[in-house]
């Protein structure tokens, strides 16, 4: 069998005028989780830089959005923290309301998910993420909170909250080595990014004591715009979880920019505090 992770020598040097990093990126440890919830399929549509890209719906008035943290201790380009929202969509043809969401990457080979906002806790993960990829990063500080009952990240910026993301430790177990797809739009292009993970993962279904709660931030108001449910539906974390993210391919080309919010901020703070104890 071979490795999981890529030798030395088969990863290559990537320059972006003074940005220099190696491809692929390589994730050896990290803590994950996210929630899933409804939204209204017209406006996730509406954000859809092209319209070959379908959102996937649970049924015919109900979308999905999800809102995904990683906590990376170990990677080629240092720790850092990450926060995702993502729209789970289709490429080519609008696929059918589906029951099991945990099912997408087995019922459809284009599926895959458009990054909407891509926070990030350093300048350096920002600028490869929007420079290699188009990923719609900004600096933010995040705090993380990993405990027995629960995982949490708190995003803000200059002391302004932007939201808080708790997912409590519940669901059914299965291995999982299916690929992560990403789709992100760079100078145009519509690139898909097939990303091999070896992870572990529960699901949950309508869980409890799990919750995101939007601020006022310029980046929650996109997020409400799109009639986001106030509870989720479903609930992700994984048990452990390794990833090698390499680049991405262009699959359309002239489809409409996805900037994202932008700052200026050039440092973020990464905090993250481990709970042995029951609370």
């Amino acid at each position: 069998m071979p490795p999981f992770f890529p030798p030395t020598n088969a990863r290559k040097t990537v320059t972006h005028g003074k940005l220099s990093f190696e491809l692929p990126i390589l994730y050896f440890r990290d803590d994950a989780f996210g929630l899933f919830f409804t939204a209204d399929p017209n406006k996730v549509t509406s954000v859809m830089p092209s319209h070959r890209l379908h959102p996937v719906r649970l049924s015919a008035k109900k979308a999905i959005v999800g809102v995904v943290a990683f906590n990376y201790m170990d990677t080629t380009l240092g720790p850092y923290g990450e926060l995702a929202v993502v729209l789970p969509a289709v490429y080519g043809a609008s696929p059918p309301p589906v029951l099991i969401p945990a099912l997408l990457e087995s019922l459809y080979p284009d599926f895959g998910h458009l990054v909407m906002h891509l926070p990030v806790t350093t300048a350096v993960a920002r600028d490869v993420g929007r420079q290699e990829w188009g990923y719609t990063k900004f600096v933010t500080d995040m705090q993380f909170s990993i405990a027995p009952e629960f995982m949490e990240c708190r995003l803000s910026e200059k002391d302004q909250h932007i939201l808080t993301l708790r997912v409590a430790r519940r669901g059914i177990a299965k291995r999982d080595k299916k690929p992560l797809v990403t789709f992100s739009v760079k100078e145009g292009n519509l690139l898909k990014t097939t990303i091999p993970q070896r992870c572990t993962t529960r699901w949950g279904i309508r869980p409890k004591d799990s919750f995101l709660e939007l601020g006022d931030h310029p980046v929650c108001e996109s997020i409400q715009a799109l009639g986001l449910s106030k509870r989720p539906f479903m609930s992700r974390y994984f048990l452990e979880r390794s990833a090698v993210l390499p680049a991405g391919r262009v699959i359309e080309r002239g489809v409409r920019s996805m900037e994202g919010y932008t700052n200026k901020k050039r440092k973020g703070k990464h905090t993250v505090v481990y709970t042995t104890e029951e609370v």
